[in-house]
């Protein structure tokens, strides 16, 4: 295993730390019925939860990169 592998794979365990810490406001039943669905509606988004909606963007963004790096890595050698 290489660098990236090491960093894809800590960043994967980050990422999904970040997305279970992560506040749903809707019922599950909700999702599967499609009732009271707010998906598009306009709301701000404070605090902690716009920290932890950048910081899954981040990780996830740093996440393909690695894999991708490190697959192009294990073709090449």
């Amino acid at each position: 295993m290489n660098l990236f592998d090491w960093l894809a794979l800590a960043t994967g365990i980050i990422l999904t730390i970040f997305v279970l810490l992560q506040q749903g406001d809707d019922d599950i039943q909700d999702a599967f019925s499609g009732e009271k669905s707010e998906l598009f509606k306009n709301r701000k988004i404070r605090g902690f939860d716009l920290f932890m909606l950048r910081g899954t963007t981040v990780l996830a963004i740093l996440f393909i990169a690695f894999v991708i790096v490190s697959n192009v890595m294990h073709a090449n050698f």
